[in-house]
């Protein structure tokens, strides 16, 4: 596996799929953020999942749990006392925070570094592969010491979804097959790598892979379809 963009490289960003500045899957390196703004919120992310690590592997006291629990509560309400901004549109359509994929590099539940229930999912693409890497803790757990089989999907369907790109015919999910082979480790660098078949009129099929240390643990196969008209404007707010 290589850490470096090959020449023949498709970048669906220098193809009108998105932004023609903003390729976040040029290389391994995880891309920076785009303002001082996504700067800041990957480290309050950040330490949100630190908190989330400690609070599932920790045994404080109760009256210490208590205390820390009314100094989240009042940061959450000094945090949200702050002009609100609802899912990526909403984000899009300000013009400060940049374009969507900028945003959903942020925001994205799976992938999105801003995003402190991502398990921070970084993927690159070469060619026609993708290749990803990613690192679940235990606030993943569902066996004993292993990833939670759901988290396993939506991982692979974050990757197949984004590795698709590589196709020039971006959709979205159709089908999900998962196979799991053996039990995914916790806290363990996992390795994805995913090859896209060829288009099929509106239909794309990526078939992916998940391993650690080596070992193939999951399987999966998407078919995803470009959608014929937009998608619904937006979702009723929280």
């Amino acid at each position: 596996m290589s850490d470096k963009k090959s020449s023949d490289s498709f970048s669906p960003f220098s193809h009108g799929l998105t932004s023609d500045v903003f390729d976040p899957f040029a290389s391994e390196a995880v891309t920076g953020p785009y303002s001082k703004h996504w700067e800041a919120k990957r480290r309050v992310a950040a330490a949100v999942r630190a908190l989330t690590d400690a609070l599932v592997t920790s045994t404080p006291d109760d009256e210490d749990l208590n205390r820390l629990a009314d100094g989240l509560e009042q940061h959450v309400q000094a945090i949200a006392s702050a002009a609100r901004l609802y899912g990526l549109r909403q984000f899009v359509e300000t013009g400060h925070h940049g374009g969507h994929g900028e945003i959903n590099h942020e925001l994205n539940a799976v992938g999105g570094w801003s995003n402190p229930l991502s398990p921070g999912l970084n993927m690159w693409i070469e060619g026609n592969k993708a290749f990803g890497s990613v690192r679940c803790g235990y606030a993943y757990e569902g066996p004993p010491d292993h990833v939670h089989g759901g988290f396993i999907a939506a991982i692979l369907d974050q990757f197949l979804g984004m590795a698709q790109l590589a196709g020039g015919n971006p959709g979205m999910t159709g089908t999900l097959e998962v196979r799991y082979h053996k039990p995914t480790p916790l806290n363990v660098d996992l390795s994805l790598e995913a090859t896209i078949e060829p288009v099929e009129g509106r239909k794309t099929i990526v078939s992916g892979t998940v391993s650690a240390n080596g070992v193939l643990t999951a399987t999966g196969t998407g078919v995803f379809i470009r959608p014929t008209r937009p998608i619904a404007k937006s979702a009723p707010k929280a």
